[in-house]
Formats: structure tokens, sequence, C-alpha cells
């Protein structure tokens, strides 16, 4: 039987293409010092400019990151969105390697990705694994909303955080966070990543729109539905109010229960949300409510969320 020789191995083969693409990502991957001990990664996104995860910055002076070639120099936060968990440095003066762009709405559930890091002493970090889930848009715990729900098979290493995650084409599909939902990795995908990072650089914020009011969603009665002719029996329970904020200055009051958003209903927060894009900020928004057992209407008229206010 004749020997094959090991460097023509398929495993050999896989293994050194793996190594490949990681090298070449890791070119436009940074490391990121924003907090204390551990650095967080970041990925150079266009010139001048890096992306990473907003929770792992502690900080909005002194941010300094070290490149693939080991220089460590300063960068200028442009600003960040903790919907989705984007920060956005400027990197003045740096020419830096773009890595290749991909396209996260391509990936399925058991495709194999590599993250791809950068550490505290210049060095490239790389973690394997495999898409957990995918699905479509949705809207996170903080309000923002991402282009595709693409969850990773398990959690990050410390310092991943920021990394990129490419497919096995080479190509960076977006940034890897463990900040939005507990325990587990998630991609920010590369269009919402573009998305938000433009309306950073140009204007240091993302603009939401809010209520100021903070809700459950609660069963109505089949005696309310059919009293109102409801097309659920769903609504939303006002369980708190922002000081002087759009609900509390229209008279919306707590223990108030939304019924509807411009005629539709709004039983679940989805559908709450839904009614609130950024383009409704300023512009009046019919709310029926019930209170005391009667259908109540009023016009909120729609605020920009304050950047540090937990309220919808």
């Amino acid at each position: 039987m004749q020997s094959t020789s090991s460097d023509s191995s398929p495993l050999v083969q896989f293994s050194e293409g793996l190594a490949q693409i990681v090298e070449r990502v890791g070119q436009g991957v940074v490391a990121v010092h924003g907090r204390r001990r551990v650095p967080s990664s970041g990925v150079v996104w266009r010139k001048g400019v890096v992306v990473t995860a907003a929770h792992t910055l502690r900080r909005d002076e002194g941010i300094e990151v070290t490149l693939h070639d080991g220089r460590t120099v300063g960068a200028t936060l442009a600003g960040r969105d903790a919907g989705t968990d984007i920060a956005v440095l400027r990197l003045d003066g740096i020419d830096l390697t773009l890595p290749a762009p991909g396209d996260a709405l391509s990936l399925k559930a058991g495709h194999f990705v590599l993250a791809v890091a950068r550490g505290d002493d210049a060095t490239t970090h790389a973690d394997s694994g495999l898409i957990g889930s995918v699905g479509g848009p949705w809207r996170t715990w903080r309000g923002g909303q991402l282009d595709a729900f693409v969850r990773l098979d398990g959690g990050l290493h410390p310092g991943f955080s920021g990394a990129a995650l490419a497919d096995m084409r080479g190509e960076v599909v977006g940034i890897c966070t463990s900040a939005l939902v507990r325990g587990v990795g998630m991609l920010i995908p590369r269009a919402t990543v573009e998305r938000v990072a433009e309306e950073l650089l140009t204007r240091g914020r993302v603009a939401r729109a809010y209520l100021g009011v903070g809700t459950q969603p609660v069963s109505l009665s089949e005696s309310w539905v059919r009293k109102m002719q409801l097309a659920s029996n769903r609504g939303l329970l006002v369980n708190s109010l922002a000081s002087d904020g759009p609900a509390e200055r229209a008279g919306i009051l707590i223990g108030d229960v939304l019924i509807e958003m411009e005629g539709s209903p709004c039983g679940e927060l989805g559908e709450l949300h839904a009614a609130l894009g950024s383009a409704s900020i300023g512009q009046p928004l019919r709310v029926a409510l019930i209170r005391g057992g009667e259908r109540l209407e009023c016009a909120v008229t729609v605020g920009e969320r304050p950047q540090r206010n937990g309220c919808r």
C-alpha cells in the first residue's frame, strides 16, 4: 500500500486553511484598551475607523489600541450605542488593513466559523465553533434593532467581545459580543454594524424614539374585550413613568393599560417597539388605553430616548 504524505492529508490542509484565514483576518483586528486588566478586541471597519463592543469600554477618554504589528496608538471615541452594543473609535493617520467583508444573512445553523481576537501582548487569538441558531431581525433588551439573530454555539473567552467573526471564505460577517444575551456569544451582523457606525460617526449617537413608560404584558378580561370590541385580549400595563417624559406629559398614568398605537393592537412589547421608529421622534402618536374600565385616547408627542434611560 502506498503511503500518503502527511502534508497532503485533508486534515492538514484544513488546518492550514484555518490558520491562513486567522492570519489574514487578524491583520485587521486590534486590541482595545478601554477597561482595566483584560482588553477587548476591535475590527478595522473603514480607513481610520475601528468598531468594538460598547460594553467593554469603561471610559470615554484615554482609550488606546494595539495593532497587529505591535504598535499601541491613541484612539478617539466617536460614539457608542448600548442598544446594539456597538462603539466606534477613530484612529487618525493610521493606515490599517481592512478585512474582506462578508454577509451575516448568508449564515445557517451549523456553519463553521472563526472568531479572531487580539491579546494584550499583540498576539492573534482564535476560537472556532458553529453557528448555533439563526433567526430574523430582533430587538435587544436595551432597545437596539439587529438585522439578524445569530447565536454562537457557546460563550466567548475573555477579550473576544468585539472580535471579528469570519466565515470559511475568510470574510468578516460581523463582530462578537457577550452582552446581548446572558451567558451566550452573539454576532452583531455586518449590516447592523454598518448602519449604527454610520450614525455614530455622523451624529455621535443613535436616535431612538421613546414614550417614557415601563410596561408589562397583561391579559384583558373577556368583558372588556367585548365591551370595547378589541381585536386582542392582550394589553400593556403601565408600571412606571419617566419623570416629565412624553407619556407623563400627555397624561398617561401608572395603572393605565395600553391597548392600541395608531389603531393597531399593542399587547406585546414588540408591537410597542414597532410603533416607535426613529422617524416618529417629534411626531404625535395616537394611544388608546383602558383606565377604570373605560376606553380613553390621548396623543403623545414621541420623544428621543435619553442615552442612559431604561424606559421604552
